[in-house]
């Protein structure tokens, strides 16, 4: 039996001047057989919190970048997933942001994201789509190109993966 967590989150597309992602090698520490997966920064949105102040804090949290201009919601997105044997249900606000770069040093992560968080670092478009590990979200390479070419859509697009049928 696992605990189920319904939540708001909040992610965000961090881009550099040179149009590259800040991305996040994982992985599930107490499940050796879930291979290891992408992710973009991100978390659960706190109470009285809105989805882009909560990309603020998570970048500092599990990046240590600060100095950003953040931008809209870009895509929305329901998601069912376990992660170290709990159940999650997120709605997730994903927004884009940008910086000059920086260097990977977190500042505040939780001891479960301390364990499944392997390295992490910038890459190009063409590194992640020539790259076949799972991502989170599960559709970004499917719709990062558009918002690295500047098209950020208005209003939000939803890029939900299709849930299995129960």
């Amino acid at each position: 039996m696992s605990f189920l967590i319904r939540r708001p989150a909040a992610r965000c597309v961090l881009l550099d001047n040179a149009r590259r992602v800040f991305l996040i090698r994982s992985e599930d520490p107490i499940d050796p057989h879930k291979p290891e997966w992408l992710e973009i920064p991100g978390g659960g949105v706190g109470y009285g919190e809105d989805s882009a102040a909560a990309c603020r804090r998570e970048l500092y949290e599990e990046t240590g970048i600060t100095d950003v201009e953040m931008g809209p919601c870009v895509w929305t997105q329901y998601v069912e997933y376990t992660f170290c044997g709990m159940r999650f249900e997120s709605h997730e606000r994903i927004h884009v942001a940008w910086c000059d770069g920086g260097e990977y040093r977190p500042r505040g992560l939780e001891a479960l994201e301390a364990a499944a968080f392997i390295e992490a670092g910038w890459w190009t478009l063409d590194e992640l789509l020539a790259n076949n590990e799972p991502t989170v979200p599960a559709r970004l390479r499917e719709f990062l190109p558009a918002v690295v070419a500047g098209d950020l859509g208005d209003p939000p697009i939803d890029i939900s993966p299709d849930l299995p049928a129960v």
